[in-house]
């Protein structure tokens, strides 16, 4: 159930008795006013049009603006009609209007839909009409008014922590969701991936090596991803450290340098990133060799983030990815540049036989570049 639910209820049940209130006051004086007629009719009307949104103001998903907009109109008529139902000599001495409490409730209605700011404005308003409908400011006038102000206020200041706090405990419930999922699927990959790649990397090492080597390799990176501690299918646009997405790709062959402090970069843009780094990566274990090792280098600077990875295989001539872009090979245009260039970015390939790959991937800061 939402936080702010019994609240409304709340306000919809001061709707109802200070219509009741509203109807016996009146039922007592109506004998002494100069037009009782009116005032029945307008008490009515009020009738009407409480009990017809009595659910609505117990529901902030049914309660709308136009209809707090006519809510504080009828308050607002009852107040000025008072003036002409009441003798002036009543309305003089300070006689009390025809919805009486009933107007706070228009206040507390704009309290919880838009908070304090509203409710002070729809008290002033309302203590505004009591003003001018009853031949100017008076103590009573101004003392109903303030208590408009102090009853309104606080009412919309707690909705608003309301609001807040409902927010703060869904974000904790869905990053306690996320953490027991992170640890049912860690228990999983260790009852089972996790001894099938031990199991296979102590057998194979006698008969096929690279095998061993590969699934020694790949149990490393799991138990990397295990105990990273990262939630999975954070919020898109959140922040991210791109540091803790490169560090899954460090083991005996790969080295990743970061800064100390985090890298922080909006959440797709991060992961993005992160896929083109893995990409190379992916190259360099392809294609650079079983022995080859390569650098990975991350660089935060105020206007861009700059990742650089390096191998030191033994490298392509110039002018190989644009033949391997004209046979239709286009693993390096599309999971590297056109990552970065959907990013914004830019990617720079550059190598000579013998002499390794170096991979810049360069993608501006939002407002840069």
């Amino acid at each position: 159930m939402s936080v702010e639910l019994p609240l409304w209820r709340g306000i919809s049940g001061y709707r109802l008795l200070a219509l009741g209130y509203a109807l016996f006051r009146f039922s007592l004086v109506f004998a002494h006013v100069r037009h009782p007629v009116a005032g029945w009719i307008y008490l009515g009307a009020l009738v009407l049009w409480t009990l017809a949104t009595s659910r609505a103001f117990g529901n902030p998903a049914r309660c709308s603006w136009p209809m707090l907009g006519f809510d504080l109109a009828i308050a607002v008529s009852g107040i000025v009609l008072s003036g002409y139902v009441d003798t002036p000599q009543q309305t003089a001495a300070g006689a009390l209007t025809l919805p009486t409490i009933w107007a706070a409730a228009t206040v507390l209605g704009f309290g919880g839909r838009g908070g304090w700011r509203l409710a002070a404005a729809a008290a002033l308003v309302i203590g505004a009409a009591n003003i001018l409908g009853h031949g100017g400011p008076t103590l009573d006038n101004i003392h109903n008014t303030v208590l408009l102000l102090m009853v309104g206020c606080p009412v919309g200041q707690v909705m608003e922590l309301a609001r807040a706090s409902e927010a703060t405990l869904g974000e904790a419930l869905r990053v306690d969701a996320a953490t027991r999922e992170r640890e049912r699927l860690s228990r999983d990959i260790h009852d089972g991936v996790l001894q099938v790649l031990a199991l296979v990397q102590r057998r194979a090492g006698a008969v096929d090596e690279r095998l061993g080597q590969l699934a020694g390799e790949q149990e490393r990176a799991l138990r990397t991803l295990m105990t990273s501690g990262r939630l999975p299918a954070q919020t898109r646009g959140e922040g991210r450290d791109l540091r803790e997405l490169l560090s899954g790709y460090a083991d005996e062959r790969i080295t990743v340098a970061a800064p100390g402090t985090p890298v922080l970069l909006p959440g797709q843009v991060a992961e993005q990133l992160a896929a083109a780094v893995g990409a190379a990566v992916d190259n360099v274990r392809r294609h650079a060799g079983p022995d080859a090792r390569a650098w990975i280098l991350l660089e935060d600077e105020p206007a861009a983030v700059t990742v650089s990875i390096r191998d030191d295989g033994p490298g392509f001539p110039a002018g190989r990815l644009a033949e391997a872009r004209q046979d239709g090979r286009l693993g390096v245009a599309q999971s590297i540049e056109g990552r970065l260039s959907d990013l914004g970015g830019t990617a720079e390939f550059s190598s000579a036989p013998g002499e390794g790959v170096e991979i810049e991937l360069r993608v501006p800061r939002e407002g840069e570049g």
